[in-house]
């Protein structure tokens, strides 16, 4: 899950501020230290952090409540409201006809991206192009090549040539008919001068509508840096963040863009073709404070499944029989990691945690749960508290499967109904304050 600690330290936080008696000056205080912590564990700009700190406090003690809000709403949209601020907007990268040129040091995950950022626009009906200008790195070309193949996405490169302005010309040219052209360019350790001056000649040659730079999320706030470095040289559109699922530092990275000139267009959240999100500073905020992201799951739902394959109404009221969970289930791991999907779930009251055992729902797992379930009545299917001992050893028998199997089954049908209610029960509902805050 993307910067799981971080979200789940400011959930905690909030959860304190639900949990109070009243809203006065101690109570605000101690849920920005909460927060404070959280951020800076993350590697945020301490300086940032103290200002936004500032800011909220003010805010939530001389701020009048707007109407149709308690005390705990306003102080939620207003810490909502500062964190999103802290990353800026996000570059906006539109659905037409374009060329875009990738710029980043070695390591970055440059090349992977370059991939995955063709797949984005595939999926979206746009003709991607993948021109490797990276003549450097050893097994860049055969890489990129690989990927582009995977992926049924054309691909232009001249293995063992060297010139990489020459590449890039006689790509543009072989793709002239495609609507997006992606030019990969060579990374190196560090920004060495050859690499600036290559990067300003493949520059003056395709005449890119964006400059996309490749930052790896560990780099923390060192991203700052970088990203001026290479802003100073060609000016630079957006930037893409990599491997944000898999470091404490990426808040850093996050906070550093704001700090520059530029913003974040796209966030790399896993290492399947499908883990690159479009960033939406609000959806990502929303993510991070357990307020779910439904537009981003309704667009991934959009992508990947036909029409009546996900019943999101029924998912987001809390029904949920034997037959809702595995046609759910099903739907849910063709969109990707179940841990991702339901991370833009809602969580109501800020309480329903999803249990670490909900996210290993395997395919071979999914395969055994729709033979027990053939094995099943349908008032059994629907009503899975009629299934007692002797109804588990028949389930079990006709299913071929073991008595603990079926109860497996059973107790994991249990725990994601219980869930579901969590994402729309409780006193202090989340999809509320969501509709309050406009969301």
């Amino acid at each position: 899950m993307v910067m799981d600690k971080l979200g789940s330290s400011l959930q905690d936080a909030i959860k304190k501020l639900v949990s109070s008696g009243r809203i006065d000056e101690k109570t605000v205080n101690d849920v920005v230290k909460d927060i404070q912590r959280a951020l800076l564990q993350s590697d945020v700009n301490v300086k940032m952090v103290m200002t936004m700190s500032k800011h909220i406090k003010e805010r939530a003690l001389k701020e009048e409540v707007p109407k149709g809000m308690n005390p705990r709403e306003h102080v939620i949209r207003i810490v909502y409201q500062e964190l999103t601020s802290i990353i800026g907007k996000g570059t906006d990268i539109p659905l037409k006809p374009q060329k875009i040129m990738m710029i980043g040091l070695q390591g970055s995950g440059k090349t992977t991206t370059t991939s995955k950022l063709a797949r984005y626009f595939q999926k979206k009906g746009l003709r991607p192009a993948v021109i490797c200008a990276d003549t450097f790195r050893p097994g860049a070309y055969q890489q990129l090549k690989t990927l582009c193949e995977r992926l049924n996405v054309a691909f232009y490169g001249e293995e063992g040539n060297e010139d990489a302005v020459g590449i890039v010309k006689r790509g543009l040219k072989e793709f002239e008919k495609y609507d997006i052209k992606i030019i990969d360019t060579a990374g190196r350790h560090a920004l060495e001068k050859d690499l600036i001056k290559e990067m300003e000649d493949i520059h003056a040659i395709c005449d890119p509508d964006y400059k996309l730079l490749v930052l790896d999320a560990a780099i923390g706030q060192q991203a700052s840096e970088q990203a001026r470095a290479f802003n100073e040289s060609i000016g630079i559109s957006g930037v893409i963040i990599t491997k944000l699922d898999g470091t404490a530092k990426g808040g850093g990275a996050l906070s550093a863009v704001s700090e520059t000139n530029s913003s974040i267009a796209f966030i790399g959240t896993g290492e399947t073709p499908e883990d690159l999100e479009k960033f939406e500073p609000d959806r990502f905020i929303s993510r991070l404070l357990g307020m779910g992201d439904i537009k981003t799951l309704l667009e991934k739902a959009e992508e990947s499944l036909d029409k009546d394959e996900l019943d999101m109404e029924a998912m987001m009221k809390g029904r949920f029989t034997l037959k809702d969970m595995y046609k759910q289930m099903e739907a849910l791991n063709k969109m990707g990691p179940m841990k991702q999907i339901m991370q833009m779930l809602p969580l109501g009251g800020l309480g329903a945690k999803i249990p670490e055992d909900a996210y290993q729902v395997t395919g071979d797992k999914l395969t055994r749960y729709r033979i027990i379930m053939d094995s099943m009545t349908e008032e059994e299917m629907l009503n899975p508290r009629l299934i007692g001992s002797s109804r588990i050893k028949r389930i079990s028998r006709g299913s071929g499967n073991s008595p603990e199997d079926v109860r497996e089954l059973l107790k994991y049908h249990k725990m994601m109904q219980n869930a579901m209610k969590g994402m729309r029960g409780g006193k202090f509902n989340m999809q509320k304050i969501m509709k309050k805050m406009g969301m």
